[in-house]
């Protein structure tokens, strides 16, 4: 089995799930354009038990056994956006009564979603920082049946101990669910430290070309899995086949794309560190960086994301994201190009006011893979005339 960790990253993002179709000999998986599957008989369905397509896809299959095999887990579920993926772990790992630890730096999403809409199914949360145990430690309940940990964290580059968290969660009885989406399985693998829950939204490292939206949950427990996968068809919250078929597409180059990332983000953080309109760059290579140790010891690389914040303020800022011309103003990040974003104006603009507002003057930064100069080049010309 291609899928067998013995077998390289590389070598299981472009074979894992995707042998040759055995019947045309097809070395692309198929994308299986169909909602629903002739039957044997009333009740008896052909080989994969596919009978409805919100149910089961091959093409979906394909992807979620590649997803499986990459992050170091026995199961994988495929999902339609990454929220979805996030809000299923959620509505199956927690009741109303129940207690989650949020840390303090984590996606404007995923704040929304547990404080808007979570909260009024009588779950109740608070927020600490993960990368302090001892902080974690005194905000763990008898109730804490969840720790919701993002390392790197979006956009502050955070960095958690995810073993540590993981032997703390499980102490208290609690699971630890990592949104790995920052890292991807090429860089981090959450399960291998003692996590329970791995998070990805596919629509950035995974699918890599900005095409394509979607979400993954990976674990090793079969129980979960059976009420994520009963959820999922129930609420129907899946990826058509297409879209499988691009983020799969998009895993046979992770690695090759996660290098090109992390070599250019690293040169783009070292020229940040020393502009005179920076004020503080947040990225995990950088030694100064409190998470660099973790973060080296835990990670193949450090990533490809940089956030940092301008001397001048908060209009300094979004003259900057205004201004560059190859970093593209928007939301979203992981494609192969470059990206651009206010944090406080657009992707975390949910979380304004509360224990998780960011600093108004923070620039966020998707570094792609094109040439490192011209991105060098790009963002002086824009910090220079802000």
């Amino acid at each position: 089995m291609v899928a067998d960790p013995r077998y390289g990253f590389e070598t299981r993002a472009i074979h894992a799930g995707q042998e040759p179709d055995p019947r045309t000999g097809a070395v692309i998986v198929p994308i299986y354009q169909t909602s629903t599957y002739a039957q044997d008989g009333v009740g008896g369905t052909r080989e994969g038990d596919y009978e409805y397509s919100r149910t089961a896809n091959p093409t979906r299959t394909a992807l979620e056994e590649a997803l499986a095999a990459l992050e170091g887990g026995r199961h994988a579920l495929a999902f339609a956006s990454g929220m979805a993926a996030s809000d299923a772990v959620l509505r199956t790992t927690l009741r109303p009564g129940d207690h989650l630890l949020l840390g303090n730096d984590v996606y404007g999403g995923t704040f929304r979603l547990i404080d808007k809409v979570l909260t009024e199914w009588g779950v109740n949360y608070s927020v600490a920082a993960l990368s302090d145990l001892d902080e974690v430690r005194a905000a763990m309940r008898p109730e804490t049946k969840l720790i919701w940990c993002e390392s790197p964290t979006n956009p502050l580059l955070g960095i958690a101990d995810i073993a540590a968290l993981a032997e703390l969660a499980h102490v208290g009885g609690a699971k630890l669910v990592v949104d790995n989406t920052f890292a991807t399985p090429y860089l981090q693998t959450p399960l291998e430290l003692g996590a329970d829950i791995v998070v990805h939204s596919t629509t950035k490292y995974l699918g890599g070309h900005s095409d394509v939206v979607g979400g993954a949950v990976i674990t090793d427990s079969d129980e979960l899995r059976e009420r994520l996968f009963f959820l999922r068809n129930s609420a129907g919250a899946v990826p058509g086949a297409f879209d499988a078929w691009l983020t799969l597409r998009g895993l046979k180059t992770l690695a090759v794309r996660m290098e090109r990332h992390c070599s250019n983000a690293e040169l783009v953080a070292e020229a940040l560190s020393v502009h005179p309109k920076v004020e503080r760059v947040y990225y995990p290579g950088l030694a100064e960086h409190p998470g660099h140790s973790m973060a080296a010891k835990q990670m193949r690389r450090f990533g490809g994301m940089v956030s940092f914040t301008h001397v001048d303020g908060e209009q300094a800022a979004l003259n900057v994201a205004a201004r560059t011309k190859l970093f593209i103003l928007a939301e979203s990040l992981g494609g192969v190009e470059s990206l651009i974003e206010h944090p406080g104006r657009m992707t975390h603009a949910s979380v304004a006011g509360s224990l998780l507002q960011v600093p108004p003057e923070l620039v966020r930064l998707s570094v792609g893979i094109e040439d490192a100069h011209d991105l060098l080049a790009d963002l002086r010309y824009a910090l220079d005339a802000s």
